[in-house]
């Protein structure tokens, strides 16, 4: 199976790209740009890890969703939402903490656009880094988002393209084992909300993350440091 993935620079989509290389080709990867906050920091990730595994690697600009929206993902004046660790199984902060970093339609954006490249370029199926765990509170991370986006992918593309996603069904901890085990390098992955020269560990992105790799870890000394990679190779 021939695939574009959206590699977003995080940890689902980086081990979601290292198991569409087991299933098949990859074609190109994608990672969008709509000013978000880490932004350079993830477009850079993502470079070096498409880079690791010497595939092209494409940028998309969409100004107009930061136009849209006033997420604190774009806007600075904003607070980024911080959990602590105990928090990110309770469902009202969950709740609190989605509304303050959702963007209009977004992955319904991305995976539209991804579905023009991947009918252009004879790729059959979209991969997305999409999980269990987020999914209980973005809908466009469910099964259930995949499952009707496909429904009007099969009117809409004449190859009938379809998103997969080989992590729906993990939590991050799981993700992060798969990752382990497929050699996925971890050390490029930029899993915060903000675009530092370090990651802050205190947003909810790096919550999960730092949970999930240490939950994971078990010994092993696979290198799991966020951008240790990205700052090593930066251009």
């Amino acid at each position: 199976m021939k695939s574009v993935v959206l590699l977003s620079g995080g940890l689902d989509s980086a081990v979601s790209l290292s198991q569409a290389l087991r299933e098949g080709e990859v074609r190109l990867c994608l990672t969008f740009d709509y000013g978000q906050r880490a932004g350079p920091r993830e477009i850079n990730g993502a470079a070096k890890m498409a880079g690791y595994y010497g595939l092209k690697h494409s940028i998309v600009s969409l100004p107009f969703l930061r136009d849209v929206t006033s997420t604190s993902l774009v806007n600075r004046e904003a607070a980024v939402p911080e959990l602590e660790e105990e928090q990110l199984s309770r469902r009202e902060e969950m709740d609190w903490a989605a509304r303050r970093v959702w963007v209009p339609n977004r992955n319904g954006v991305f995976i539209n656009i991804a579905a023009s490249y991947a009918e252009s370029m004879g790729c059959g199926q979209i991969v997305t880094g999409f999980n269990a765990e987020e999914a209980r509170t973005f809908p466009d991370n469910s099964r259930e988002f995949i499952l009707a986006a496909n429904q009007a992918f099969y009117y809409s593309t004449l190859s009938k393209v379809k998103v997969v996603s080989y992590t729906q069904m993990l939590d991050k901890v799981e993700i992060a084992k798969l990752g382990k085990r497929l050699g996925t390098p971890l050390e490029y992955v930029w899993p915060c909300y903000h675009g530092q020269d370090d990651i802050c560990g205190r947003c909810e992105s790096c919550r999960r993350y730092l949970r999930a790799v240490r939950l994971a870890a078990e010994g092993n000394p696979v290198n799991t440091i966020p951008g240790a990679g990205i700052r090593q190779y930066e251009d």
